[in-house]
């Protein structure tokens, strides 16, 4: 991990954590969210634990697995359960709009796995609650982008710029990230997972950062050189992700605090049905469906569950020493 910056230039993570950025830009209900809207998809209640049914079709035991996610209603969960349920496994999905309640239904044995999360915010919520949720594996990073209406390349932002970032704690921190990574700014000690811009090194710099609320950084565009824009925002805004002068790499050591991740509870992390369910979710078949979702924005990552792990403990380490 990056050195940690100066604790006193860190600002006091929310009590709830920041929430990851969508693949999508419909139903961006969880934005101001305080109250949870819960839908059961694929039949059942809101019950705890795996249990065991009748295939009516083949009068085989399936297997029920219920997983916490936040879009249901998306297309390729069709294809995901009739894969599963080929595989002797049943899907439920139950659906959240406030996304501070998947992990605790998860923890409290509500859920066996839930999928809407990346490293950052299950470390967060880890340190915060002190849990123990852990990978069990990777789905896809959503690049961040900087988009610009006054400059056709990242080279030729002129320097002293004016350029807008998210003003909340992870998308800030991950925007100034990815200006660093593109030679726009750099960050005392290399930067984290809490930077802010009290960590810019000025003089070092060629931009200005301009912090903003998420939802108003496309329109900022008129007023600034350039804006580091959330997918969905981007989408809503009616931004051709083409058309962005940078976006973060998947591959990037920036960008792997930010892969989505499959969670489960600790001593279920070597469940041989969950990992049956992940390499379903990871199948082609399904994995086409969630990038073309996604506006193809959305990056397919493929990361061992013993490598997701390893991330996770240093993200939490880097949250517990703020």
């Amino acid at each position: 991990m990056p050195d940690i910056p100066d604790p006193s230039n860190v600002p006091a993570l929310p009590d709830r954590p920041t929430l990851p950025p969508r693949r999508t830009h419909t139903r961006r209900s969880w934005i101001g969210a305080a109250v949870l809207g819960l839908v059961v998809g694929g039949g059942g209640g809101f019950a705890a634990g795996r249990a065991s049914s009748d295939d009516a079709a083949s009068g085989k035991k399936l297997t029920t697995v219920k997983i916490g996610v936040t879009d249901a209603d998306q297309d390729y969960w069709t294809v995901f359960k009739k894969l599963a349920r080929e595989r002797g496994i049943k899907i439920q999905t139950v659906n959240f709009s406030d996304y501070t309640q998947a992990n605790p239904a998860l923890a409290q044995g509500q859920l066996d796995l839930n999928l809407f999360q990346h490293l950052v915010f299950l470390a967060t919520y880890n340190q915060q609650s002190h849990q123990t949720l852990t990978p069990v594996g990777s789905t896809y990073v959503v690049p961040l982008s900087l988009y610009s209406r006054k400059h056709k390349s990242v080279r030729s932002i002129p320097a002293g710029a004016k350029i807008a970032i998210p003003n909340d704690a992870t998308n800030q921190a991950r925007a100034l990230l990815v200006l660093q990574q593109a030679g726009l700014l750099k960050l005392k000690g290399g930067g984290n997972i809490l930077s802010t811009p009290a960590d810019v090194d000025k003089r070092a710099s060629k931009v200005q950062v301009t912090p903003v609320d998420a939802s108003q950084t496309v329109t900022s565009l008129s007023s600034v050189d350039g804006a580091v824009i959330n997918n969905d925002f981007a989408l809503d805004g009616k931004l051709n992700p083409k058309s962005a002068l940078y976006s973060d790499d998947p591959k990037s050591a920036t960008a792997q605090p930010y892969i989505n991740v499959i969670v489960a509870r600790e001593q279920d992390k070597d469940n041989p049905t969950y990992a049956e369910v992940v390499k379903l979710y990871q199948d082609p078949r399904v994995s086409k469906l969630v990038v073309a979702e996604s506006k193809n924005t959305s990056v397919l990552v493929r990361k061992p569950a013993a490598a997701l792990r390893k991330l996770l403990a240093g993200l939490e380490k880097t949250v517990a020493s703020k």
